[in-house]
């Protein structure tokens, strides 16, 4: 099975389980011929075929319930119940049972690619030691909530940066068309703060790998000022597909609840959608939104910290005694094959999307 054949298998499947905005997954294959570091996020369908051949000598490690589609984007922030900013892992729809290493692996992998397209300037082997040393400090430590209040000013610079102007956030949802489709008006009414509270639906378009998916935004004022809720459709975890298993439909619930971490009360599974607040600080993080001047190590060492905190909720043993008994360097090695096996698969992609590039004049 290549590429190809895969990304068709998978979206037949995917319409098994909801209705396919066709228009975002064609933007989706296109999306997916910028750079590799695009193409493995719209990927992990493809990526969990791939990765326990690849990496064979760390995919048999103790399992977790693990976040599956990590990346190096897959971080924002979020206001807690006391009005708290609190930063990291901002997505879990592909919340499944896998290796613990599977999470680091994949988040390594992406910080390769990141560093390829200069988003980073770090070298691989620092990126891959920071992410590892994040990780193995909060295992050690039982883990700790990233609360962005007294402590961690230089996180709370990063993720509030100029990209986060309320002005400018709220102008792009308003510009959204309206939503088409069989709108779950009683899931986005119920998360509202008043039920009674006018509001607009509009189509959000956001994301690479869950293009393609049913997303709608309830728009409304309230207080004299915009607020907005998200309501995206929820399928199982692509692991479901490549495996053939079966898979309780509340894992991504199940990983925050268990997770050390302070939640985002506005974040629930209902049914078949995943509900949220949207706002200038509940929302994605963006690397080249990034301020220029940044602790690159320092934050990919946290991504490792927060992914920790998260593989802790799985209350088993033998995690610490399996890191302490793989070689050196295990991690920037299965990263740097991953990096190889998703470039030439991207390349393969975007030939059969686009066409072989022109050849090079004589």
């Amino acid at each position: 099975m290549d590429i190809r054949q895969a990304t068709r298998a998978y979206e037949r499947w995917l319409g098994q389980h909801g209705t396919i905005v066709r228009s975002d997954l064609t933007r989706k294959h296109l999306r997916m011929t910028e750079s590799a570091f695009v193409f493995l996020r719209g990927t992990f369908y493809r990526w969990i075929q791939l990765w326990p051949t690849v990496c064979a000598s760390v995919a048999d490690a103790p399992r977790v319930l693990a976040i599956g589609d990590l990346h190096v984007e897959n971080f924002g922030t979020w206001r807690d119940a006391e009005g708290r900013l609190v930063w990291g892992v901002n997505d879990v729809d592909e919340a499944c049972e896998l290796p613990y290493t599977q999470d680091l692996v994949r988040l390594a992998t992406s910080a390769l690619l990141a560093i390829r397209q200069r988003h980073f300037s770090l070298s691989p082997r620092d990126a891959c030691d920071a992410i590892l040393d994040g990780y193995v400090a909060a295992r050690d430590r039982g883990g700790r909530p990233l609360v962005l209040a007294e402590r961690r000013r230089w996180l709370r610079q990063l993720a509030l940066n100029k990209s986060r102007d309320p002005v400018n956030f709220w102008a792009t949802l308003e510009s959204l068309r309206p939503a088409r489709g069989l709108v779950p008006h009683a899931t986005l009414r119920s998360v509202l703060p008043d039920p009674k509270l006018p509001y607009r639906v509009v189509q959000r378009v956001a994301g690479v790998g869950s293009l393609g998916r049913e997303r709608f935004v309830a728009l409304a004022t309230w207080g004299d000022s915009a607020i907005a809720r998200e309501a995206k459709a929820f399928v199982p975890s692509a692991s479901v597909w490549a495996t053939g298993t079966s898979s309780a439909t509340t894992d991504g619930m199940q990983l925050l609840q268990r997770a050390v971490r302070v939640p985002d009360p506005m974040f629930e599974f209902r049914g078949k959608w995943i509900v949220r607040r949207l706002a200038p600080d509940c929302s994605r993080m963006e690397l080249d939104e990034l301020p220029q001047k940044r602790d690159e190590r320092r934050l990919l060492r946290a991504m490792g910290w927060d992914t920790a905190n998260l593989h802790l909720g799985t209350r088993r043993v033998g995690i610490g005694r399996d890191l302490q008994s793989r070689p050196l360097r295990w991690l920037e090695h299965a990263a740097t094959a991953m990096a190889q096996v998703v470039d030439a698969e991207w390349r393969e992609w975007t030939a059969l999307t686009l066409g072989p590039p022109p050849a090079p004049p004589t």
